[in-house]
């Protein structure tokens, strides 16, 4: 079984909902508190084990590939001129550069989310590999990309990660996975019912929201739908359920002791942003405190 070290990260939408704030800054480096979403993606898949991670991006995208570069020399004369005060900081920003190998690619094909894949296909080879998004995650402390190596080592296959849905609307709005529950919160899936609309007529509460372990041998079934795709959104989910109908296995697996966190909207990400400040330990009694006051 091979261990899984690789992630590839969609990053080259436009963010229009964020507009005119995201002309020239990509929504994936909107800050919650004091770092960009992505790189609250990015630790966690470094603290799973993952050693490259390759960012699929597109022109308007130079921001995250200098997040992630060396700090300017500009910027540590600055902090070294501040003294002992201004160390931390220089030891926190060659942190980041450090913390993984990163690859960036630009983005051809058709619109959807099977596009960024066949561009990094070249990178990830023939191992298994993390496909997640820079705008939607779950609390970092639960490490859904752990617990989803851990279900691969034991099972093998596919792994989606998966919420258990809490309301009506969610079920309008997410793909639910239909199967055989093998123990508490793990579905070997029989196929994914892309939004079905109400509880009642949805195979299960588990929901496909966020990330996915995904076998190399799914990029050669992108790569031949490609080929008769005509119009319309490319998306990878059917090309997974090409290979369950092969025999291949996948897993819907809950994520466990987590919050589903999705920043793609402004809404929700004032909410996280809010949710963020209340558990910063500095900023935690001050916010509340403000809080209470406009209220």
């Amino acid at each position: 079984m091979k261990k899984v070290r690789k992630a590839v990260i969609p990053a080259a939408g436009f963010g229009t909902r964020f507009l005119p704030q995201t002309k020239a800054m990509p929504k994936e480096m909107m800050p919650l508190i004091d770092k960009p979403i992505i790189q609250y993606v990015v630790e966690e898949l470094v603290e799973a084990g993952i050693q490259d991670i390759i960012i699929v991006g597109s022109s308007n995208k130079r921001a995250i590939e200098d997040h992630f570069d060396m700090p300017s020399e500009e910027l540590l004369s600055n902090l070294r001129a501040g003294g002992e005060k201004k160390k931390p900081y220089i030891d926190l920003v060659e942190r980041i550069s450090n913390m993984a190998n990163f690859v960036y690619v630009r983005q051809k094909g058709p619109y959807g989310n099977a596009t960024p894949l066949l561009s990094a296909a070249h990178l990830i080879g023939d191992e298994p590999f993390i496909y997640t998004w820079a705008d939607d995650f779950f609390s970092p402390e639960a490490n859904s990309t752990k617990q989803m190596i851990d279900v691969y080592e034991q099972h093998g296959g596919g792994v989606f990660a998966c919420k258990k849905a809490q309301l009506e609307k969610e079920y309008s709005s997410y793909g639910f996975a239909a199967g055989e529950m093998i123990e508490d919160g793990l579905i070997k899936m029989a196929e994914i019912i892309e939004k079905p609309g109400s509880k009642e007529d949805s195979p299960s509460d588990l929901a496909s929201v966020s990330g996915y372990l995904l076998p190399p041998e799914l990029l050669g079934y992108i790569e031949k739908g490609l080929a008769s795709h005509a119009e319309g959104e490319f998306t990878f989910q059917p090309y997974v359920q090409e290979m369950i109908h092969d025999g291949k296995d996948f897993y819907a697996k809950e994520i466990e002791g987590a919050k589903f966190y999705d920043t793609g909207n402004p809404l929700e990400y004032l909410k996280t942003t809010i949710e963020f400040g209340l558990k910063h330990p500095e900023l935690e009694k001050a916010l509340k405190e403000h809080i209470a006051s406009l209220l």
